[in-house]
Parts: C-alpha cells; structure tokens; sequence
C-alpha cells in the first residue's frame, strides 16, 4: 500500500470519528475503514452512539470475508480487552484475517493499551502514528480522564 493510500484511508477513518465525537458516552469515538487485499473498501464504521458496538466490529461485520489478506486503518488503538467480557477489537481484527493494521495513536485507557502488542504477537503489521496531529484532539478529552 502506499503511503499516499494510506494517508487518504486514515483521513477517511478520521472523518468517521469526528461523526459520533461526545456521543459515545465513556468510550471514545473511533473510526476504522477496512480494505481488502487489493485496497479497496470493503468495511467502514464509527463507534455507535453511547459507545457500542466498538468502531473495528461495525468494519469487519461491514467487510465480512472480504476483510482477510486486508488492512484496517483505525483512528485510535484497538482495545486489547473489552469491559463487556466481548471479543477486544485486536482479537476480532485477528479473527478476521487483517494483515495489516495502521493507526493514528496509542490508547491510554488500560484495556486498550497494550492492543498493538496482541496484533504484533499474532504476526500482523502495525503501524503507528498516521495523521497523529489530526486524531489528537479527538481524543484529549478521553485521554484526560484516564490520566
């Protein structure tokens, strides 16, 4: 994928974000857009208003089998354990057959972070920081709270 792609995907998934921001009660608003493993969008989705279902499950739900061999370009790390006892968002993308996950910035919150590693353990690429500038205040608030 080129670095052009993947900065046009991540100003897609950022969009979504800013769509549910202050909506999603205690979780944040998160973006992600799935593509397939030639690149096109085969999922997209944004944090549900009050904070469920989580970003990446409405993306892969979305994307279906066509999300294996692909990419998931998500605004904030996916979550590496869940409060709900549901599958986390890294177990799901794995799950899924993504083989690349590319994100704007780390998650604080102590269930999500630690989501990167998950991936990278399971043999999926990761790569951090993609248009950190623009999730940043997306996520101050969120990350205020938990600090």
């Amino acid at each position: 994928m080129s670095r052009r792609k993947d900065k046009r995907m991540m100003g897609r998934a950022l969009e979504l974000a800013r769509l549910n921001h202050g909506l999603t009660g205690d979780n944040p608003s998160v973006g992600c857009v799935i593509t397939d493993a030639m690149g096109r969008i085969v999922g997209a989705g944004v944090t549900a208003e009050g904070g469920r279902p989580h970003a990446e499950q409405i993306a892969l739900d979305d994307a279906g089998a066509l999300a294996k061999g692909g990419t998931a370009y998500v605004t904030l790390e996916p979550c590496r354990e869940r409060s709900t006892g549901e599958d986390a968002c890294s177990r799901r993308l794995i799950d899924a057959g993504i083989s690349r996950v590319v994100c704007a910035i780390s998650d604080i919150h102590p269930k999500g972070a630690g989501g990167f590693g998950v991936l990278r353990d399971a043999g999926i690429d990761v790569m951090v920081g993609l248009k950190r500038d623009d999730a940043e205040p997306l996520y101050e608030a969120f990350f205020a709270s938990h600090s």
